[in-house]
């Protein structure tokens, strides 16, 4: 039988992507940044977000394309955000169809139509991907925001750079660690308690303290805890450029997050008890309820 350390270990090799989920991302994102140089005079496109930071946790959804926008696209820069969006929208609903396509608060989402079995296997195929309209500005970039209604300066070079260094401070583990909450996050209610998910992975760049400790079951314990009582907090862009990361987080929110967290390291707490009990597979069963079907048993 697997011990609790082991389990980890296979339950963090299940959520890094493969070869054949990163070929189908691939074969997505391309047809994708293919059809949109078609549509607009475009100086650069690339991956972005938590894909590129390899902090996507499974089943592999909203990859980020950021579309850089050349001279012949300034004038959206000097309208409302919303027009680009919807040019965007327009274009991408030309080849998806208006019922695959959706404007979200900075992105424009099209969704495959790719739906998880009930242990969240997807046959390797991703779900929905995310196109972000931006211009460069200096050594940043500026995109819309919707629910502002102004455009808003970012760097994902910065955040790449942070991430990167967490990860190598914490032993190669800080990663993993936040593919897990992450899908946390996503499995086990039916709203997300913590938005957007890129807010975890902020507070973890604060609340992960190196060095590893070499326990997954601990650092989990503690990681949970102290995500419960720092959710409260105002947690800002790591490239310090746009508005704070956690501006999503209304009072409600916060006060729903801040109850799951602290059930979380409470079910921590009662998993690692039941281990030191010598009950080694009610102990896995106690960490699969609460992180969901890929936290293996065997």
């Amino acid at each position: 039988m697997l011990t609790t350390d082991e389990a980890f270990r296979k339950f963090k090799s299940r959520l890094e992507l493969n070869s054949r989920e990163q070929d189908n991302a691939s074969k997505r994102h391309t047809e994708v940044r293919d059809h949109m140089r078609c549509k607009f005079s475009i100086d650069n496109d690339f991956l972005t977000g938590s894909y590129a930071r390899h902090t996507k946790t499974k089943p592999l959804k909203d990859i980020d394309v950021f579309v850089v926008l050349g001279e012949k696209e300034k004038h959206y820069r000097e309208e409302h955000p919303s027009n680009v969006m919807l040019a965007f929208e327009t274009a991408l609903v030309e080849k998806y169809g208006s019922s695959s396509v959706s404007k979200q608060r900075r992105a424009v989402t099209v969704d495959f139509g790719v739906k998880p079995d009930a242990d969240d296997k997807t046959d390797y195929r991703v779900l929905s991907l995310d196109v972000v309209a931006a211009f460069k500005d200096g050594d940043n970039y500026e995109i819309p925001d919707a629910t502002e209604g102004k455009w808003v300066k970012t760097n994902p070079k910065v955040h790449a750079e942070r991430a990167v260094s967490a990860h190598q401070a914490y032993s190669s583990e800080w990663k993993g660690l936040v593919r897990m909450v992450k899908y946390w996050n996503n499995k086990k209610h039916a709203d997300k308690p913590v938005k957007p998910s890129f807010l975890l992975e902020v507070m973890a760049l604060e609340c992960l303290h190196a060095p590893w400790s070499g326990n997954y079951a601990y650092e989990m314990q503690s990681f949970f805890a102290t995500l419960s009582n720092r959710i409260d907090e105002t947690w800002n862009d790591p490239a310090n450029l746009g508005p704070p990361v956690s501006d999503m987080m209304d009072s409600v929110r916060r006060a729903t997050a801040k109850a799951a967290l602290k059930s979380a390291a409470r079910e921590c707490t009662l998993a690692i008890d039941l281990a030191r009990q010598g009950k080694n597979y009610e102990a896995l069963k106690a960490w699969r309820e609460l992180f969901g079907p890929m936290f293996p048993l065997s």
